[in-house]
């Protein structure tokens, strides 16, 4: 079962699913731009592009507000690898342009809406039926992983022990963007006591992982093994680093895709709250 939080890899670089519906939604937006605007004599490319930088900041403004205690300087708060984005505000900030752009620009009215429709109808046709998906159970795998000492275990064996949510996190020693996301991890497991969190190495053996732990100085709990990539496969992770966030009834709520930073990490976890 296919899921906008699902996410392919296209060589080094991975995209998931909903970012990629995202994308054509706009270049068929862009498409049907270029098309009515020709027939009305006002190209709107500009526009859209200005308004899709809009959005953007406008989500990462609002989503820095409410996370402004985690970042602890200009940089981290540019530094939008971590996905750190509320939609809310993206909404907002586009909304009060293009109202603004059709009130100062009437002559884009016809084109600026009929792209803006072919937009947002492609996005609600491809995206819809997945939506429709994700709010249906999708409980822990129970995949079979192992423990550093070579014990099997499974997540849902884990989670039963714990009895609380589960951040899992699937990751690897070669993958920089995991690296950089480790000690986030090591300090929010030592606060979040009330959280479980997991780090499942992909396709790497109990040595390797060992000697990267103290090469790193990281201490963290829960490391398993997953030396056939069984788990990404089966959760549609297929690119690296993802962070899956599950309740305490075992049930996914959101998905992760790339590096965190400590507020997209407890934007995960507030959820699970």
């Amino acid at each position: 079962m296919q899921s906008l939080q699902q996410s392919i890899a296209l060589g080094p670089v991975g995209i998931s699913i909903g970012q990629l519906l995202i994308i054509l939604a706009f270049f068929m937006a862009l498409l049907a731009g270029a098309l009515l605007g020709r027939r009305h004599r006002t190209p709107v490319a500009d526009t859209l592009l200005t308004l899709l930088l809009l959005g953007l900041a406008g989500a990462r403004a609002l989503f820095v507000i409410r996370y402004w205690g985690s970042y602890d300087g200009i940089l981290p708060i540019l530094d939008i690898r971590d996905g750190g984005f509320d939609p809310v505000g993206g909404l907002v900030a586009g909304l009060a342009y293009v109202f603004w752009k059709i009130w100062r620009h009437p002559a884009q009215r016809l084109a600026l809406s009929g792209a803006l429709t072919t937009g947002a109808v492609t996005w609600g046709l491809l995206a819809g039926p997945l939506l429709l998906m994700e709010s249906t159970a999708r409980p822990l795998p129970d995949t079979a992983l192992v423990t550093l000492n070579g014990s099997p275990i499974d997540l849902p064996s884990l989670a039963a022990t714990e009895g609380q949510p589960l951040v899992v996190n699937l990751w690897a020693t070669w993958c920089p963007p995991c690296i950089r996301e480790m000690p986030v991890f090591e300090q929010m497991q030592q606060e979040a006591e009330d959280i479980t969190f997991v780090f499942v190495n992909q396709g790497e053996n109990a040595r390797h992982v060992e000697r990267f732990l103290a090469d790193q100085s990281l201490q963290l709990d829960n490391i398993l093994l997953d030396a056939t990539n069984a788990l990404g496969e089966v959760t549609g992770s297929m690119a690296m680093p993802t962070t899956l966030f599950y309740d305490a009834d075992g049930q996914l709520r959101s998905t992760h895709f790339g590096e965190l930073s400590r507020a997209t990490l407890l934007s995960g976890i507030e959820r699970l709250r």
